[in-house]
């Protein structure tokens, strides 16, 4: 047995080690003799000592104080509930979910709590433990779980990267709160998949709006793809879209104004020539005479336009969410909408975001470099 002395608080724990009696030194703590069996549980002993005691001086330098459970939880890696990494994630969750539908999309929430679910597996396995402590959570840690996620369980790049942000995200709580002082993820740089074109360019834009269908199914599918193009409507958005949420400005002019399903902040955007005529056209086919469209599931969608595609000759994958892709990039930032105001239109917090959407396209270089060769027209001289 070990044994723990702060100040007036002692605690005990197995070493997990075996002696002869008649061996050991109980002045000392250790085993007498030369023996192999005597010099490995030595050795054991001088581990557990040294471990305790960078323990206690870790506890030390982040509280100021420590106490005999403390390190001794710390050595065990089982510290108190609420500093163990599950614990911490689990606690995160559980304040998270109370916020969706509030300030937060469910989806979201489902994200972390399959993150959650692959680091308690991965700890099991790796550690044969229900938890850690935050200060076990090493450079090595991070990479183990790295290499756990793309070999062990076969995941995608962007889906480890994902995985990985939300671990990070723990690690940030945990340094905010002084369980740990160093960053882990000091020097680690996941692996980030290749970016892939998301918006669709003008000329296979206009191919599926002046496509001819013959298809109703498929001509909605294409009719709710241009409107999100014209809009950056996100699927659940553009799903919920009511009449109501259809307001008249004091000059006549229709804008959309809607609180985001994902967010919750306010988007207001103003109703272009073509989703106008959408709306037109759609006015008296709803089932729900406050729904604006008639909506189908996502993966539906998906579905038609992938048959869109084909028909259009278009060898890209086609998704729904590329129309918000598109909005961002074709539809404002080429026309040169500046990406604040992009980002206001998006309902988006921050601007960083709407960079994830909005990509400068090769037409948009050429129209600012010839206007720029314009303006430095004649303005240098090179001397000859």
């Amino acid at each position: 047995m070990g044994r723990i002395t702060i100040g007036k608080e002692m605690v005990q724990f197995s070493c997990k080690l075996e002696a002869n009696p008649k061996l050991w030194n109980t002045r000392a703590g250790r085993m007498n003799g030369k023996s192999d069996h005597a010099r490995a549980v030595n050795r054991e002993i001088d581990k557990i000592n040294v471990a305790i005691n960078a323990g206690y001086r870790e506890i030390v330098s982040i509280r100021g104080k420590a106490t005999a459970e403390e390190v001794k939880n710390t050595f065990q890696g089982i510290s108190t509930s609420q500093e163990t990494l599950l614990q911490v994630f689990r606690e995160h969750n559980e304040r998270y979910k109370k916020q969706v539908g509030i300030s937060y999309a469910i989806r979201t929430w489902q994200i972390y709590e399959t993150t959650c679910n692959h680091l308690e597996r991965f700890i099991q396995d790796k550690y044969h433990v229900s938890d850690v402590h935050f200060r076990q959570l090493t450079y090595s840690f991070i990479e183990d779980y790295n290499f756990y996620l793309r070999i062990d369980c076969k995941l995608k790049p962007l889906t480890v990267l994902q995985i990985i942000t939300s671990l990070r995200k723990m690690v940030k709580i945990a340094i905010q709160r002084k369980m740990i002082s160093k960053d882990p993820f000091s020097g680690f740089s996941p692996e980030r998949p290749k970016q892939c074109q998301r918006y669709v360019p003008t000329e296979e834009m206009e191919k599926i709006m002046n496509l001819n269908l013959n298809d109703p199914a498929l001509e909605v599918t294409r009719d709710m793809f241009i409107f999100s193009c014209f809009t950056g409507l996100s699927f659940i958005d553009l799903y919920h879209l009511a009449a109501g949420q259809i307001v008249k400005d004091n000059d006549g002019l229709l804008w959309l104004n809607i609180a985001r399903q994902k967010t919750g902040s306010i988007s207001k955007i103003p109703l272009l020539e073509v989703p106008m005529q959408l709306i037109e056209k759609y006015k008296k086919t709803t089932n729900n005479n406050d729904k604006v469209f008639p909506m189908k599931s996502c993966s539906v969608l998906n579905r038609d336009l992938k048959k869109i595609a084909k028909r259009c000759k278009i060898e890209r994958r086609l998704t729904f969410h590329m129309s918000r892709h598109t909005f961002a990039t074709e539809t404002c930032l080429s026309q040169g909408v500046p990406i604040e105001t992009v980002s206001r239109l998006m309902g988006h917090r921050k601007v960083k975001t709407t960079q994830h959407y909005a990509k400068v396209t090769h037409n948009k270089v050429n129209e600012e470099m010839a206007v720029l060769s314009e303006i430095i027209k004649d303005k240098y001289v090179l001397a000859s």
